[in-house]
Formats: structure tokens, sequence, C-alpha cells
């Protein structure tokens, strides 16, 4: 495939908030230097974005404002999973209206359904709304997985484009590679194996590192899609530690703490996620100065 719509450095978007409320402000400038930074397209509303704890109505909107300001720079990816179907249906019906290009649909989480049930459900969105939809893969956070076999089956389906996997399982880049078309999109969403993913086939990464170091993420991601690969290995060595510290703690708490340590947003997060605790901080800024992503200008402007 040699150019597809989703590919490269894609930020998994925070939701900024302030005083419990969304920082549409702060959400705004956040899209502006991603773009800025080079990025290849933008995931609002996904697991990083905190999308489990916004009301509907935080969920829709976020998406549009999204989609507003990117203005067709790069497309966007709106996070619409659900582990009910109608709910997911519903989510990914509202962002074809508003304009996004593709929707992120997780497999449904908590229920545990059997791989025809994971069929089912995707088929059911499939057949319901005519948008571009990326599965989203990760049983860490699920406890359901997507098969090789049922990607395989769904990537038949003329809406499924691609995957979001979140596996930590290097060899499934390869295996769907093998058994699904062409033109099936393949993205990781585990940072640190990123390099690994693009070598075996890989399109791309949705990233939470992005939100933080989005210049030199997209540079990595521009060298791996470019087949170089000793220059990608040199980023990798600056991303690693900082790939590693964003998780230290619940995301998007470390997250939201370096973004704060760059005056680009508060560290507020909802319950159940708290702020990052005191004792990663020191991990997440000498992280973030490997990474060559300065906090120091920040720091006296994070409120």
């Amino acid at each position: 495939m040699s150019n597809p719509l989703f590919k490269g450095a894609i930020p998994a978007l925070v939701t900024p908030f302030r005083n419990g409320e969304v920082d549409e402000k702060a959400f705004v400038a956040l899209v502006e230097r991603q773009i800025a930074g080079g990025v290849h397209g933008l995931v609002p509303v996904g697991t990083t974005g905190e999308t489990a704890t916004l009301s509907h109505d935080e969920h829709r909107r976020v998406v549009e404002l999204c989609v507003q300001t990117a203005g067709g720079r790069v497309p966007v990816i709106a996070g619409a999973g659900s582990n009910s179907t109608e709910e997911a249906i519903e989510l990914a019906r509202h962002a074809k209206t508003v304009g996004a290009d593709g929707v992120l649909v997780v497999s449904p989480y908590y229920n545990r359904p059997s791989q025809e049930g994971v069929y089912q459900h995707f088929k059911a969105i499939n057949d319901a709304v005519q948008v571009p939809i990326l599965l989203y893969n990760v049983p860490s956070r699920t406890g359901s997985d997507i098969t090789n076999e049922t990607v395989a089956r769904l990537a038949k389906l003329p809406n499924i484009v691609g995957i979001k996997d979140a596996t930590g399982d290097l060899s499934r880049a390869s295996i769907m590679r093998l058994e699904c078309p062409d033109d099936f999109v393949l993205l990781s969403g585990d940072d640190p194996n990123a390099l690994g993913y693009m070598a075996h086939g890989g399109h791309g990464c949705i990233s939470v590192t992005c939100n933080v170091a989005p210049e030199v993420f997209s540079a990595f991601m521009e060298d791996c899609m470019g087949g170089r690969w000793t220059a990608a290995l040199e980023k990798q060595d600056e991303l690693i530690r900082l790939h590693k510290a964003l998780f230290l703690d619940a995301s998007p708490a470390p997250t939201k703490f370096a973004l704060s340590a760059l005056g680009l947003c508060t560290e507020e997060v909802r319950l159940p996620v708290t702020p990052c605790a005191e004792t990663v901080r020191p991990a997440v800024l000498k992280a973030m100065h490997e990474a060559g992503v300065d906090a120091d200008a920040g720091l006296s402007r994070a409120s």
C-alpha cells in the first residue's frame, strides 16, 4: 500500500480539563501544536482522552472541536468505542455527521464476548454507518481479544479499513499483513514497540508520547515509513524512556503532568485516575529532557 489515509504519527489526544470542565481553548492549542509538529492524523476521545469519564455531550463536543480545528489539514479518527453496540453505532454516526474521517472502535470491554460476538459487534457498526472503521485491540484493558482469525474476517467488510494493535505482540503485524487485504491499515498502539511494529510492515502508530513530543515522534515515524532504520533507531533511543515514563502511573496522568510542565494545559484528570504521583514526576521530566522537550520554561506557567 503506497499511501494509506491513516498512517504515520497519530497522537491519541488528551482531553484537557480546567476546574472540572473540558478546557476547549487548551484543546485547540494542543491540536494546533500537534499539526505544527508534523503529525499525520489525530485521535480525539480515545483511551488517553479519558473518554470513559466524559459525558456524551462532552464526547461529541471534543470530536466536533477536533474536526473544526484540524480543518482538513490531517485526518481525524474519532474514538467511538463502547461495550454497547448500539452506543458505538450512535457515536460513529455522530463522528461521521460532524466530518470525522474515520472512527476508532475498541473491542467490547467487560462483557467478554465470544469471537463471534466480537465479529457481530463490529459487523453491526459496519452495516449501520458508512465511515472508515479502525478496530482497536487492547486486551490488557478490555479483557476481550480480537484474534487474528477474527481480524481477517472483519477485514473483508467494506468499512473495516484497519486496526490499532495494542497487544504488544509484534508477530501479529506480519500475520495480519499476510491474511488481510493489501490495503488493510496496521497501526501500532504501543509506543515502545512501534519501531518493531513498523519493521513488521506497520503503517504508523496511534501514540501517547506524541502528545508530549510531536516533532521528534513525527520525524521518527517519517524515518520508519521511509525505511531509514538507522535514523529511526536513533530517535527510538531518544524517545524510549519517555515512552516508559508516561506509563509509570495511570495514564494519562503522567502525560498531563508533562503537558502542564510545558504550560499547555492543567494536569487535571478525572477519577478514578488521580494526578501524577510525586515519585513519578522526576522520571517524566528527565525523560522529556532526553527526548529534547524543554520543560523548564513551562514549569513557571503551568497551573
